[in-house]
């Protein structure tokens, strides 16, 4: 009993840590989402781009 009382407060400083690392995984994660949805409105645009080129050239 007296071992379960001493270890709660490292229990819970664990359990806080692991809390901590969840909120920062999910925040970095996000980020990524960010990250990816913009490279791929540049992936968009840089395909278009690449399209048109013949015409341009054509046209030159």
């Amino acid at each position: 009993m007296a071992q379960a009382v001493t270890s709660t407060p490292e229990a819970k400083h664990t359990i806080t840590g692991v809390a901590r690392a969840s909120e920062e995984t999910g925040a970095a994660s996000a980020q990524v989402l960010g990250a990816a949805a913009e490279l791929s409105q540049q992936s968009d645009h840089l395909r278009a781009e690449i399209r048109g080129f013949p015409a341009t050239v054509h046209a030159a």
